[in-house]
């Protein structure tokens, strides 16, 4: 496998050195998994994010705009949990369920209710200013 082409995401060891805010990258890393326990900011919500579902691995996906995206669970075919904090406010948060038949339920910044991670992304993308 080339080097740019990574590793899928399963297969990706965990990143646990200690990283802040500012320090997360924009695009997915493809070759580890920055876990939410090495994020020196992370809220405790997101550490747990996925426990209730058996899944205590909670990895950093990439940034849309000022959104986080982390998810706790597989990328697909299992139930999954994905939160998304703003970076200049961590107590802005919008939290989405996948469940493993593909559904999803979750509300975006908009204040709509998604039933796709798509529609709930394209909200977060959407949201180039901070909610009040």
């Amino acid at each position: 496998m080339s080097e740019s082409a990574g590793l899928p995401y399963h297969q990706r060891p965990d990143d646990d050195r200690p990283v802040h805010t500012d320090e997360l990258p924009d695009t997915p890393t493809r070759d580890r998994t920055i876990v939410a326990t090495a994020w020196v900011e992370a809220p405790p919500e997101l550490v747990e994010l996925g426990a209730d579902l058996g899944h205590h691995r909670v990895g950093y996906l990439r940034r849309i705009h000022r959104w986080l995206l982390w998810r706790a669970g597989p990328a697909s075919g299992g139930d999954a949990r994905y939160m998304a904090l703003a970076a200049d406010d961590l107590s802005e948060r919008y939290v989405l369920r996948l469940f493993s038949d593909g559904t999803a339920e979750g509300v975006g910044p908009s204040g709509t209710t998604h039933t796709r991670f798509r529609s709930w992304k394209e909200d977060l993308r959407d949201a180039a200013s901070p909610t009040g």
